[in-house]
């Protein structure tokens, strides 16, 4: 209520600032995590918010941390959507997402699969939302026996489908057994029939920006394109966002999302995987302007 948001704004110590604030309004930013990170990694971008945009209410869900966030995808989106749901239905007006590497991708699972959500913007933070195939110092922790080449032999086995990697592991040289094995990312981009699908698409065109952050130095994300769901081909070769099969024909919304004009592409040099969160520049450049 306005009440309850102008106390709010009373409690703040810059008065004139957060007054504002609570009459103003700014919708409630959530932040979820990618893999091996925890909630307190985000200190940094808690702190850009709030001096861009004093008085907002921030939440980075403290879930599926560290080595827990290895748990398969569809669980974690349904750990985090258990926790987000409540915030949504306390804003009247909406809440943003700021979701970071792995965690774009749990997002997209909520946004596709939650029809009453009110996710006004989608911001994907070198997010891997094409899929994943590279050589990284990830994998060799997790993997220490195999490269990209062939890790499919584990990921596209039902045992590999209860690691949170391969749910979205998306090998170009064998496609048809991504597309068969992947329980996640072959979902949710409709590769393989998907009875929801529809309803999905319905879901997911509920957004009203999507917001898509990477850049040619990330060096984890691989291709880094796949923040902006480019990919590769069966030569390695990228394919951009526009030329995918899956936004050529529409299979999620990509394509009417575009035709509205609500797909902000940003990239930025520079920055390395583990440094999106914490830039300042990324946040003023890329992110400030789709909080209001």
């Amino acid at each position: 209520s306005f009440q309850s948001r102008l106390k709010k704004g009373l409690l703040c110590p810059l008065l004139g600032a957060c007054l504002w604030a609570a009459v103003v309004g700014y919708k409630p930013v959530v932040i979820v995590h990618g893999l091996f990170d925890s909630s307190g990694d985000f200190k940094n971008l808690q702190r850009f918010i709030n001096e861009s945009h004093p008085g907002t209410n921030v939440t980075v869900i403290d879930l599926f941390d560290r080595s827990a966030s290895l748990q398969p995808m569809w669980k974690q989106v349904e750990g985090f959507k258990a926790a987000i749901y409540p915030i949504m239905q306390n804003a009247a007006d909406g809440v943003h997402f700021i979701c970071y590497s792995q965690g774009g991708l749990v997002c997209r699972g909520i946004v596709s699969t939650l029809s009453d959500h009110n996710v006004n913007s989608f911001i994907s933070l070198s997010s891997p939302q094409a899929g994943q195939y590279g050589d990284t110092d990830y994998l060799k922790y997790l993997f220490p026996q195999f490269v990209k080449s062939n890790l499919y032999h584990v990921c596209y086995t039902s045992f590999g489908q209860r690691i949170s990697i391969c749910n979205y592991w998306n090998d170009p040289h064998h496609r048809d057994l991504y597309v068969n094995s992947s329980d996640y990312l072959a979902l949710l981009n409709s590769e393989r029939p998907n009875p929801n699908a529809t309803e999905w698409k319905k879901n997911f065109l509920k957004i009203k920006k999507l917001v898509l952050i990477g850049g040619p130095d990330d060096g984890v994300i691989t291709p880094w394109q796949s923040s902006q769901f480019g990919f590769y081909d069966d030569n390695e070769t990228v394919v951009e966002m526009q030329q995918q099969d899956l936004y050529l024909r529409d299979v999620f919304g990509l394509k009417t999302l575009a035709a509205r004009g609500d797909i902000i592409l940003c990239s930025v040099p520079g920055v390395e995987h583990v440094w999106w969160h914490s830039n300042e520049t990324v946040f003023h450049m890329c992110m400030e302007k789709w909080l209001d």
